[in-house]
């Protein structure tokens, strides 16, 4: 199983920023136009899911465009992929987020999770002692 595993790593992309389920995310997609055409496609859009582990790891990606739920699943360690941005982190309770495709508009809105650090507040409250 040891051998699986370093075939496994030399394949692992070091580029992934660190994210969780209901954060926002720029995942930009390589798209082969022709025969040795190639651009870049933005998806942008909240991840509602994470699975896997290793090079089978995956994330799924849901937006709404024109109305319309579109939910995409992205192998993180496909070459596809030429580099994800995260753009919010969301404050959610739960590792998949599978109830937001039940819900619409405003509804379907996540409140953004404080990245601010802590170590600044814990120096202005031994002030106030």
């Amino acid at each position: 199983m040891q051998s699986l595993d370093k075939l496994d790593s030399s394949q692992l992309r070091n580029n992934i920023p660190d994210f969780i389920p209901g954060d926002t995310v720029r995942v930009h997609v390589r798209i082969k136009e022709g025969e040795n055409k190639e651009r870049l496609q933005a998806f942008e859009g909240v991840v509602i899911a994470r699975g896997g582990s290793g090079v089978r790891e995956s994330i799924t990606v849901r937006k709404v465009s024109f109305g319309i739920g579109v939910e995409r699943i992205f192998p993180l360690h496909a070459t596809i992929i030429d580099h994800i941005d995260v753009i919010k982190h969301g404050r959610v309770r739960r590792a998949k987020l599978y109830y937001l495709r039940a819900l619409k508009g405003k509804a379907a809105r996540l409140r953004e999770r404080d990245t601010r650090t802590h170590a600044g507040s814990a120096k202005a409250g031994s002030a106030k002692s």
